[in-house]
């Protein structure tokens, strides 16, 4: 299956909070898009690595991505090394995406910017006609994504660009939702996390409001960019 657009995440959630509703309009135009996450997430504070598979597998379903895969690295511990870049190539030539999403390039978490920095350097390499890679016993032809963007998660970084999602921000939310092990809830007597306050599930919406403002519009989702981001001529621009 070939994809448009290919989102990695170091963790299960990641991809939602960070462009859930970026992904959300682009499959309303048609576009087909899938989710890696690379790991299970296992050392989070709640919930277990069992429980947060079911939890993306229902997020993905009201994203409507046309699929979603699993590497299991090893949460906090997984490296930016041959051996995980060569599985985030397998992943690349296999859906051969136009377009890579990817974590933060600076955030809380150290998987974040991790991960962020394997993805890309992956990317690159996916390129290369002389690294073989091999999957379901098939030689694998190269494939390099023409773009790379990063979405943008704990840290405020200031985005290279932003999109329009205006329309799509319930979908995104409800997305994060299902995640319902790791976020706010009033009612749970497992341990506080920085992302179990209510003020952080505020900030979800709050923060794509402001995003939005700034560009005139109702919400907007924002992301960094490895190269210049080309326009074909001003009329494109909001």
């Amino acid at each position: 299956m070939k994809l448009d657009i290919l989102a990695f995440g170091a963790h299960p959630d990641d991809v939602e909070l960070g462009c859930a509703a970026t992904i959300a309009k682009e499959i309303s135009l048609g576009k087909k898009v899938g989710i890696v996450d690379l790991t299970r997430g296992e050392l989070g504070t709640r919930g277990s690595a069992e429980l947060r598979d079911k939890e993306a597998a229902n997020a993905a379903e009201i994203l409507g991505v046309s699929v979603r895969e699993n590497l299991g690295f090893a949460d906090g511990f997984f490296r930016n090394d041959k051996e995980h870049q060569l599985e985030i190539i397998k992943m690349i030539r296999k859906y051969q995406p136009e377009i890579v999403l990817c974590n933060a390039i600076d955030d809380r978490h150290i998987d974040h910017p991790k991960g962020s920095q394997l993805v890309s350097d992956a990317c690159f390499l996916s390129g290369l006609l002389k690294i073989e890679t091999v999957l379901d016993g098939e030689q694998q032809e190269k494939w390099r994504p023409k773009q790379v963007y990063h979405y943008i998660q704990w840290k405020n970084i200031e985005p290279d660009f932003v999109v329009n999602v205006t329309g799509f921000m319930d979908k995104k939310i409800a997305s994060v939702m299902a995640y319902s092990s790791q976020f706010y809830d009033p009612k749970s007597d497992e341990p506080e996390t920085p992302i179990t306050s209510k003020n952080f599930t505020d900030s979800i919406e709050y923060r794509a409001r402001d995003l939005g403002r700034l560009i005139g519009v109702d919400y907007a989702e924002g992301f960094t960019s490895e190269r210049y981001v080309a326009i074909e001529n001003f009329s494109k621009l909001i």
